[in-house]
């Protein structure tokens, strides 16, 4: 019987997994291609960008804190986690029709609150379906299968843009093409299990009466400090472009960058579970330190690459462990809450964070937000190094 429980609880990483996979090539067909269709195509600057961009992980993340407390109290992820999929479908399609820029914003919130809404049940049953000694690892195959999809988006992405690179409706095309996966991703919800309300052991870290405790948002507090300078991906997308990289390379500069993520997310994961949470992600936080120095100072194109396949380590790292970390320090009964409160507070921070990146590149030029972000990140691991014994403790 218990046998039977644990193959549940596996095959639920791998499904949700799965999810991610196809949800990951449909961002990765779309997000590449946004920035410059907003800026080449609808004429927008890169202010707007900026805003459009903050908003959607703003909005994602707002509404993960209320996908987290619905989780929490009535125990179910699979509706939840259909719900988020679906506005993003819509939001993406959508935008094939309406292009002012109120319109686009909109629909840009639309999309951001699908991706907010399904993150937290989704990390609520990895959780609940990995035991803390291999939560990591878990977490890291997780991402692992999120990230193929995203080296097979911008790979899809591509041969779309060979196939139409003459039609008058090339972009169109493709933001029609983009809701595809999230079709699979709606019909692979129905293969998810719930997770039965797990039985608090003496090996998770808890508080009296299942309150957040206060190493928790010690930790949020360092990200939100992180996240200031970690503005939307589509600036680095942009200074690609600044630098001499293709409209037709950029999916390929991604699948890079996506294949080095999918690649590292097990291999640090199961650091995370060997050597702790909190020096891996000092690790990952130092590598985007790096990156971001080097898209400063980048002069020529080639560079861009390197510095693309660099980034997937950050990414291998930060995603995973940190859910990780917070999994570990909350309440199993609370994880939910505790998911959506840290979405909340990065994506409320990353609004002003594109904000003021995109305010930056048009007032002092485009290196400017680039050595910010870089300088945010070395404080964020600084302030992680001297409060890393209280954020452990139990």
């Amino acid at each position: 019987m218990e046998q039977g429980k644990n193959m549940v609880k596996n095959k639920n990483i791998w499904y949700v997994g799965l999810l991610s996979f196809f949800g990951g090539i449909s961002q990765d067909i779309f997000s590449p291609i946004l920035p410059v269709y907003l800026t080449s195509v609808l004429g927008f600057d890169k202010t707007v960008v900026g805003i459009a961009e903050g908003i959607v992980t703003a909005s994602a993340n707002f509404f993960a804190i209320v996908a987290g407390f619905l989780s929490d109290k009535f125990k179910k992820q699979k509706p939840i986690i259909f719900l988020g999929y679906f506005l993003s479908m819509l939001g993406r399609v959508l935008l094939v029709f309406f292009t002012s820029i109120g319109s686009v914003i909109g629909l840009r919130l639309l999309d951001g609150s699908g991706k907010g809404i399904k993150e937290p049940p989704k990390d609520v049953l990895i959780a609940g379906s990995s035991e803390r000694n291999v939560r990591g690892k878990s977490f890291g195959i997780a991402t692992m299968l999120d990230t193929l999809g995203s080296v097979a988006g911008p790979l899809i992405l591509f041969f779309l843009l060979w196939i139409f690179q003459n039609s008058n409706a090339l972009y169109h095309k493709i933001l029609f093409f983009s809701a595809i996966p999230l079709v699979i991703t709606l019909l692979l919800v129905f293969r998810l299990r719930e997770i039965p309300k797990t039985q608090i052991t003496k090996t998770e870290i808890i508080t009296a009466k299942g309150k957040l405790p206060a190493n928790f948002y010690i930790f949020i507090t360092i990200v939100i400090i992180f996240t200031l300078g970690n503005s939307s991906d589509a600036f680095l997308i942009l200074r690609a472009k600044n630098l001499g990289i293709t409209l037709l390379e950029i999916p390929l500069v991604i699948a890079l960058f996506n294949f080095v993520y999918a690649l590292a997310a097990v291999p640090f994961g199961s650091l995370s579970d060997k050597i702790g949470r909190i020096p891996t992600l000092i690790i990952g936080w130092f590598a985007y330190a790096l990156v971001y120095l080097g898209f400063a100072v980048s002069t020529h194109a080639i560079l861009i690459w390197a510095l693309y396949g660099f980034y997937g380590i950050y990414y291998a790292i930060s995603q995973g462990v940190s859910k990780a970390l917070l999994a570990d320090i909350v309440n199993p009964d609370h994880r939910g809450r505790a998911f959506g409160i840290y979405g909340m507070a990065v994506g409320l921070t990353t609004l002003p964070a594109s904000f003021f990146a995109g305010l930056l590149w048009d007032k002092f030029g485009a290196q400017v937000p680039f050595y910010f972000g870089a300088i945010m990140a070395g404080v964020a691991v600084i302030s992680l190094l001297i409060f890393s014994k209280k954020i452990v403790k139990a």
